[in-house]
């Protein structure tokens, strides 16, 4: 038997090249291609958080305006299979708006995800940013995060790390070949934001899992000063640990034009 059809066999997922099955009525049902890599029976937050950003962009739309901030605050452990997605309007405005989407599973909300929504201008005469390109693609060398990750979600990626890469401080370039739902257009903007989680997980400072450390994050902090577009997401982070038991994950975030934003992942320190 194989390791897809065991998880089937033992959770019930759907089969197919999505990351999630659309039931109707705002539920959903993960995929092998959502299994985490801490514990295989939870939805990895990336795809996760990327199911969210394409309600929050559905919501209520308004032309002219354009998300440019999500914070994602993960309530517990996200369950692997059916879940469900609701959204609200916290803050209407005409220029500055806040809405929000969670996603419950097994009866609870595991991710309240909200955004700032903001009117667009034309301020291309002052535009700039500070940080630095990172290397293209074609500088950068294959790799295999599995050989450090376990879970489906891992495995559905396409990944290059460039050679300065080092523990606690890598540059990664990631894509999909799968649509982030079955039968479902999303804008290449809400399926990148389906691979920022994986920040946490490319320059690990200390060895994952059994006899090593778990350091998962508790929040997603993105802030989109250029919206992206196209199938990379190129991600530059550094990994600090405090002494006490709290770390961070702070990355900025490419497209094949430059950079166009930023994140950050509070995370949760403990020897295993």
């Amino acid at each position: 038997m194989t390791e897809t059809q065991e998880w089937t066999d033992q959770t019930g997922l759907a089969q197919g090249d999505f990351y999630y099955e659309d039931l109707g009525g705002g539920r959903y049902r993960s995929t092998i291609h959502v299994q985490g890599a801490w514990n295989a029976h939870e939805q990895h937050m990336a795809p996760a958080s990327g199911l969210l950003a394409h309600a929050l962009e559905r919501h209520d739309r308004r032309e002219g305006l354009r998300i440019a901030r999500i914070s994602y605050e993960i309530l517990g452990l996200i369950h692997a299979g059916e879940c469900e997605v609701t959204t609200t309007t916290l803050r209407p405005g005409r220029t500055i708006e806040l809405i929000q989407a969670e996603l419950s599973a097994q009866g609870r909300v595991a991710i309240r995800a909200t955004a700032w929504r903001l009117v667009q201008s034309d301020t291309s005469s002052v535009a700039a940013f500070e940080d630095a390109r990172i290397p293209a693609i074609e500088d950068c060398e294959r790799w295999d995060g599995t050989t450090e990750w376990p879970g489906g979600y891992i495995r559905s990626l396409e990944m290059y790390q460039a050679t300065h890469h080092r523990s606690g401080n890598g540059t990664v370039w990631i894509r999909t070949p799968y649509p982030l739902i079955d039968q479902q257009e999303s804008p290449d903007w809400v399926r990148l934001m389906g691979l920022v989680d994986t920040a946490n997980g490319i320059a690990t400072r200390v060895p994952p899992g059994p006899g090593g450390w778990a350091f998962p994050n508790v929040d997603l902090q993105i802030h989109l000063y250029r919206q992206p577009a196209g199938e990379w997401l190129g991600i530059d982070n550094a990994v600090t640990f405090g002494a006490d038991g709290i770390g961070l994950t702070s990355s900025v975030l490419h497209d094949l034009e430059g950079p166009f934003g930023r994140a950050e992942q509070i995370l949760t320190l403990r020897q295993t």
